[in-house]
């Protein structure tokens, strides 16, 4: 019995003992094996150890900064066009236009403004040098209804420890963005520096027919027009200070400009725009209020309005701030402006750019008709006295003073002016011109179609045959028309009895078909059914000198 006791007792001790080494005991770890590597540098002491100094809990110390992250995009969509923004330096990676096509075809998609990918409208808080930050945006998503406005907000802590809130407005039936950017100091330091808001472009279209027209940087400062050639640029950057009302990247249609502040606050009086081009044809456009200092718990506020769209003079005058004086029609703006008022004004009730282009025409003569013909009288009585004249000019050849004075008494007894048949063509100049610039540069008459084959007001005529011509791609139907109207006109138009002048006279319809052979077919339409105009009153004033 006591043997059985103590056997039990052993059992259960065994027991208890296996249990607790199984259940209770911490488990030893294994040996870890040591590569060569690892023991070189177990051999060396550990930072850790040594290095990590007590933090001062009354002394702040530096965040370290967090990991970085990839900037998402945040797509803005109105009735007028789609953006996408980048929350790195908070800048546009693209703007599109949704009632233009980048060309003709229907399915060219979209006009892009955004032509670079370093992100315009980036804004920087420092000296010029310093990186535009990494932002944080409360949305990815903005949809802007209509009758309504929308706020994007993006946030950003710059290495000095400021603090940067983007606020950008938007509208969805303007072109207009607002921004406004508050600079806050949560430091113990007074920070100094100077806010800067970057453009930077190429070339906003590929269409090649610009009409030579203007393509580049330009800014409206000191109530002046101010345009940059890109290859100067190049050679030398350019700055300008003080009173600045906008800044742009334009072409011929459409522009990208920044407007600091309202103009009405009167705070772009002192500020500073820098243009320059870079080796890969970049354009930059910084523009930089004046410096100031941010006090501890201090901040500064700095308003600007973004126009990214067309240069369509109605939309422009009410962005105000002289943004409409981009559109530079030089020295016949007083007659061009007007012209152009008077397009639209018909284009409203006919819904044809060419139909209106012609009605412009036919007003232009009409109101021209008694000046050109008196002029044309004029011609027509200088070619009756010819023979007269030739007299005159072989009796009195020798002596140039009796030959002035027989002519001039010739022109007395006739009733000519013998100028009379050039002051009509001197006072149309300005006009043609006038005109001439409005056709060129109107974006109204970009991809406007007319009929037929003329389906874009703003490019060269061209009927396309099947196959490719050398150099014209297809035939100049209206050029050509246009050059046979003029010569039909040089016809019925009484020319001096000069041989030598006569024959210059019949070369000028060949040197303007070619001439006009580049030309928007807006512009070779209105010459062309000017000369018609011009023939149909010779017409007329022949048939009443042969009554």
């Amino acid at each position: 019995m006591d043997s059985k006791r103590a056997f039990l007792a052993i059992f259960m001790s065994m027991a208890v003992l296996l249990g607790y080494q199984y259940f209770l005991a911490p488990t030893p770890q294994k040996p870890v094996e040591q590569q060569p590597t690892v023991a070189t540098e177990a051999t060396s002491p550990a930072p850790a150890a040594t290095a990590v100094p007590v933090a001062n809990p009354a002394s702040p110390q530096p965040v370290p900064p967090e990991p970085a992250r990839p900037a998402r995009q945040v797509t803005v969509d109105t009735n007028l066009y789609t953006a996408v923004f980048t929350e790195g330096g908070g800048g546009l990676v693209s703007f599109k236009l949704k009632d233009y096509r980048e060309s003709l075809a229907k399915d060219s998609g979209a006009k892009e403004l955004v032509t670079i990918p370093e992100a315009p409208l980036g804004f920087a808080w420092g000296d010029a040098s310093t990186a535009s930050p990494l932002f944080v945006a409360d949305r990815e998503q903005l949809a802007v209804p209509a009758g309504a406005e929308e706020r994007l907000t993006m946030r950003a802590t710059l290495a000095s420890g400021l603090e940067v809130t983007r606020t950008m407005v938007f509208q969805t039936d303007d072109y207009r963005m607002r921004l406004e950017v508050e600079v806050y100091n949560p430091t113990a330091t007074p920070q100094p520096g100077a806010p800067h808001l970057r453009l930077v472009s190429r070339p906003l279209s590929k269409e090649s027919n610009t009409g030579g027209q203007f393509a580049g940087p330009a800014a409206f400062a000191a109530g002046a027009l101010q345009q940059f050639k890109v290859d100067k640029l190049r050679e030398t950057p350019q700055t300008l200070r003080g009173q600045i009302d906008w800044v742009s990247y334009e072409d011929t249609y459409f522009m990208c400009s920044l407007l600091p502040a309202p103009a009405a606050a009167g705070s772009a009086a002192n500020l500073t725009a820098t243009f320059g081009v870079s080796d890969t044809d970049k354009t930059s456009i910084v523009l930089t209020a004046e410096p100031e200092i941010i006090a501890p718990q201090g901040r500064v506020t700095y308003q600007y309005t973004a126009y990214f769209g067309p240069k369509k003079i109605d939309i422009l005058n009410t962005v105000g701030a002289n943004l409409n004086r981009v559109v530079d029609f030089g020295w016949f703006d007083v007659i061009a402006r007007p012209t152009l008022l008077l397009l639209n004004f018909l284009h409203g009730y006919v819904k044809n750019y060419g139909v209106a282009i012609i009605l412009v025409t036919v007003f232009i003569k009409l109101l021209f008709w008694p000046i050109a013909s008196k002029g044309m009288k004029s011609m027509k009585n200088m070619q009756k006295i010819q023979p007269k004249l030739a007299k005159i000019r072989e009796k009195y050849k020798d002596d140039k003073e009796r030959l002035n004075v027989e002519m001039m008494n010739l022109y007395k007894t006739y009733k000519v002016n013998p100028v009379g048949g050039c002051l009509p063509m001197v006072l149309q100049i300005p006009v043609f011109f006038a005109l001439y610039k409005v056709l060129l540069q109107a974006i109204e008459l970009r991809h406007a179609p007319f009929l037929l084959w003329i389906n874009d007001l703003s490019a060269p005529d061209r009927l396309f045959l099947g196959f490719d011509l050398p150099y014209l791609h297809g035939l100049p139907v209206l050029t050509l028309l246009m050059g046979g109207s003029m010569f039909l006109q040089q016809k019925m138009t009484p020319t001096s009895a000069d041989p030598a002048q006569a024959k210059i006279m019949m070369f000028l319809p060949v040197i303007f078909t070619f001439m006009f052979l580049n030309f928007a077919s807006g512009l070779v339409l209105y010459w062309f059914v000017n000369n018609l105009l011009a023939m149909l009153q010779q017409y007329i004033i022949n048939k009443q000198a042969e009554a």
